[in-house]
């Protein structure tokens, strides 16, 4: 659904840098599975998450600094396209699922449930990554169940 403006190329690609944040911290869960993806899909994940990996490497509580960052400067800003705000938003919710996720799996403690269903998380986050990175260069927006609809009470 593209409404709302017409959507440039450097909007399709902020929108799908974006989704290098969850698909970043979803790589915590899959630490069993990705050596059973296919090469040539890490290496595009590895290079795809390379700038991000610095980033968090250099700046001490960088993921904290990035969240506020682009929920106060673009998810809030007005003056910035609904496409670009409405990915961003999702793309930061699907982080917090992932971190309460993270949390609720901890609790759990170690075992194969919980290798388990972390790999069932990192593989359901690069589904969703990829579908919406591929949405985003298309200029449509990425429609995902229950986060959209969460998405489109948050952004105006």
């Amino acid at each position: 659904m593209v409404w709302r403006g017409s959507i440039d190329v450097k909007d399709r690609i902020f929108a799908a840098l974006v989704y290098s944040i969850p698909l970043y911290y979803s790589l915590s869960f899959g630490q069993f599975v990705i050596n059973y993806l296919p090469q040539p899909l890490v290496v595009l994940i590895q290079l795809f998450l390379t700038p991000l990996t610095i980033i968090y490497g250099i700046i001490p509580f960088a993921d904290f600094v990035i969240f506020f960052a682009l929920f106060l400067l673009v998810v809030r800003n007005e003056s910035i396209k609904h496409f670009v705000r409405f990915n961003t938003m999702q793309a930061l919710l699907i982080d917090i699922a992932l971190v309460l996720l993270n949390m609720g799996l901890g609790i759990l403690g170690l075992g194969i449930i919980t290798t388990t269903l972390g790999s069932l998380v990192f593989i359901f986050t690069l589904a969703v990554c990829i579908y919406s990175i591929v949405q985003c260069s298309l200029g449509k927006y990425p429609e995902i169940p229950s986060i959209s609809q969460a998405v489109y009470s948050q952004v105006p």
